[in-house]
């Protein structure tokens, strides 16, 4: 399963800020409610929702990153060579 947060300016990881997906993490930072339908149908709501995020994540210096999860990481650990 893949997980995404946000990192902050200083390289910290944003606990409450994480989701199964890139947008869901950007509708906990948007401050306004956006559908969560209309974003995946509607290209002209999404650019409105992306340029809403972008601006926020720019002006306080955010980025969303993915991050493993504890099956990921278990997965790669049996996976790898005794």
């Amino acid at each position: 399963m893949t997980a995404w947060t946000v990192r902050d300016s200083n390289g910290q990881l944003l606990a409450d800020f994480t989701g199964a997906s890139r947008l869901d993490v950007g509708r906990k930072i948007v401050p306004s409610h956006y559908d969560a339908f209309r974003l995946r149908v509607s290209q002209s709501y999404r650019e409105l929702f992306d340029r809403a995020l972008s601006q926020i994540l720019q002006r306080r210096g955010w980025e969303i990153v993915r991050i493993r999860t504890r099956q990921e990481t278990g997965r790669s650990a049996a996976a790898s060579p005794a």
